[in-house]
């Protein structure tokens, strides 16, 4: 296994090239040497310096990374998110009004719910902006191709997903960074902690916000959400439940097709779902309904090859 890794070192400014190189290979022997988890060849090690802004723009490259340390304690009405708290977060607008949310998954694609093109599939209609506000947006895209589900039909919620692709492409920032989309064959736990991000409106019938807002949830097991008195046999194959049974904490009008995600032991964040339906905004028994990203990610391989 090959694995590229980025360390930073500080050294006095005097100290000459060849000493520092020295030093770093000193140091990783020992360390590699003292290591119980993983058996590494010592001589396969290969050090290569880099100026710090390249090392930055690596780092940015990859997937599901913030610079913000997570702090969210509340939901719908939720906590206003932080700048670049979730730098995969995207507003899709039509005629600049926003509509849906959606999430960054490569440098010109988004991933989002097919229902939100349901009245207009036009590319030239749309944009898509990014940033924790969406008056004054961080930065703003044409939208170039919307490629909805094709089996998916209103008012069925069944193959709720689209991607979109739009240009020119962004540069990744501490602000603007892709999230990582998971194996087809990863699962999740129920009652496992996730997170939604969106524009949504804080009470059923309100209107969209201009900051973006956080919400921690729970995922909710299939055999609760498919109970009489949720939602029975209006959960479908490829849905899944997240929230709270109580009610309050939920996504609502403006969340649509945003990112519901979760972190890794690595606090590498994945996209599992996509804000899709629910009845209501917050009410008991009736928690948020989500499209599984699992279950699609082959097609949205096939559609963006990501």
């Amino acid at each position: 296994m090959k694995a590229d890794i980025i360390m930073v070192f500080q050294f006095p400014f005097a100290e000459q090239r060849e000493v520092r190189k020295k030093k770093i290979h000193s140091i990783l022997n020992r360390k590699i040497r003292n290591t119980r988890a993983l058996s590494i060849n010592a001589s396969s090690v290969q050090v290569n310096a880099m100026s710090s802004s390249t090392g930055k723009l690596t780092v940015q490259a990859c997937c599901g990374k913030r610079v913000v340390p997570l702090i969210v304690n509340r939901i719908m009405s939720g906590d206003i998110a932080a700048k670049a708290a979730w730098p995969w977060q995207a507003s899709l607008q039509r005629d600049n009004v926003h509509q849906c949310g959606a999430t960054l998954i490569s440098n010109t694609w988004l991933v989002t719910a097919a229902h939100c093109f349901k009245k207009n599939a036009n590319p030239r209609d749309w944009t898509v902006s990014f940033g924790t506000t969406i008056n004054p947006p961080l930065m703003k895209r044409n939208i170039k191709r919307i490629i909805l589900h094709e089996k998916y039909h209103s008012p069925a919620r069944v193959y709720d997903i689209a991607v979109v692709q739009f240009s020119p492409r962004v540069t990744f920032t501490d602000d603007i960074r892709r999230v990582c989309l998971p194996e087809a064959s990863a699962s999740f736990r129920p009652n496992s902690t996730v997170y939604i991000t969106g524009f949504g409106a804080l009470y059923y019938g309100g209107e969209s916000q201009n900051d973006l807002r956080e919400a921690r949830l729970k995922m909710i097991s299939d055999d609760v959400c498919k109970q009489p008195d949720v939602y029975g046999s209006d959960i479908k194959f490829g849905m899944f439940c997240a929230g709270y049974l109580e009610g309050i904490y939920d996504a609502c009008r403006g969340d649509s097709g945003g990112p519901l995600v979760i972190k890794d032991l690595k606090d590498t964040w994945y996209l599992i779902g996509i804000v899709s339906w629910g009845d209501n905004c917050g009410q008991r028994n009736k928690p948020g309904v989500y499209t599984m990203v699992t279950y699609y990610r082959n097609w949205i391989a096939s559609k963006t090859g990501l």
